[in-house]
């Protein structure tokens, strides 16, 4: 595909996002040429906006958004990939509750983000900055720890960080959330702790404890415990998912995170 984003309209850079980074990002995703989860996508996103105080258009209907991705996506040649979508407010109201908004999407492709990406990821925790537990640590907005930690990581030849919380816990990486396999449990930090709340790991979760192929378990989880697992997978709704290869001297296995994914990927 030639063009690789789109907008609602023309982007102007006096539009809050550019200035002071009031947005909400939320991914759809595509496999096979059709949308999947995206009932589940979509009422994030709805949330995500009404916990920003956001302006909702009654034009974003889900079937306003399964319109044109698949007109614009789709039908133009997209068979796998995840839509980031971002919306975000203008200055053309009175208040900023008032002020309209609107979108920038762009197409991350690939073979198929149910898979579990070739490649392992080497991770390291970053300790001089932590991430909040509020109500709006759990959605995708601006953050500058993200950009901290990406810029950490670019210098440390690592793919990505683990993020802690004011408590010294485990939240999140930089893209995405981690699940650490003990045995036949999967450790799943809480959202309480930080975690990111995400369609793609939910309905990856679900799906074991439906078929009772492992424990879930939603964890406080101190730093210490990332060593004790024997596999890690970070599921990120921006980027995919992946196996954690190695954090530190520790390194980690996929054998049954590879089981699981695949169970997963060929229930849809």
């Amino acid at each position: 595909m030639e063009n690789k984003y789109f907008t609602s309209e023309e982007l102007n850079v006096k539009n809050r996002a550019f200035l002071s980074g009031d947005a909400v990002k939320v991914s759809f995703f595509v496999r096979d040429a059709k949308l999947i989860m995206d009932e589940e996508c979509y009422f994030f996103l709805m949330a995500s906006m009404r916990k920003m105080r956001m302006n909702i258009p009654l034009s974003y209907t889900l079937e306003f958004f399964q319109s044109i991705f698949n007109k614009d996506i789709i039908e133009k040649g997209l068979t796998n990939g995840i839509i980031n979508f971002q919306v975000f407010r203008n200055m053309d109201g009175v208040t900023l509750s008032k002020s309209s908004v609107s979108y920038y999407y762009e197409i991350v492709e690939m073979n198929d983000v149910l898979s579990v990406q070739e490649r392992p990821l080497e991770l390291d925790m970053i300790k001089e900055i932590n991430v909040n537990n509020n109500l709006l640590s759990n959605i995708r907005v601006h953050s500058p720890e993200n950009i901290y930690g990406e810029i950490y990581a670019q210098e440390n030849d690592l793919d990505d960080v683990i993020f802690l919380n004011p408590s010294k816990r485990i939240a999140r990486a930089g893209t995405g959330n981690l699940l650490f396999l003990e045995g036949d449990v999967i450790k799943v930090p809480k959202q309480t702790e930080g975690a990111y709340i995400s369609p793609l790991l939910e309905n990856f979760v679900t799906f074991l404890h439906k078929n009772n192929l492992a424990d879930i378990q939603e964890h406080e989880i101190i730093a210490f415990e990332s060593q004790k697992a024997e596999e890690i997978l970070l599921i990120s709704d921006e980027k995919g998912v992946f196996s954690v290869g190695k954090i530190r001297n520790k390194t980690f296995g996929n054998n049954r995170f590879l089981e699981l994914t695949e169970a997963w990927r060929k229930s849809f």
